[in-house]
């Protein structure tokens, strides 16, 4: 049996919501090398933070 649904609303205290991004911000960089890896292509991803901090991922080239 899977999970149930839960609403996806805003993290309204500002610590608690830094935190969950930076978090969550180092899971999807993960997947995105994986996807790169395993399935042999580019990828690219740009995050921007609440306070417009921009990170990037780009796949190496492999020519």
């Amino acid at each position: 049996m899977g999970r149930g649904k839960i609403e996806i609303k805003r993290i309204e205290n500002s610590s608690n919501r830094q935190v969950t991004y930076s978090k969550r911000k180092n899971g999807i960089l993960k997947k995105a090398k994986e996807i790169s890896v395993l399935c042999d292509a580019q990828v690219s991803l740009i995050l921007f933070g609440a306070s417009g901090k921009m990170h990037e991922y780009i796949s190496p080239s492999t020519t």
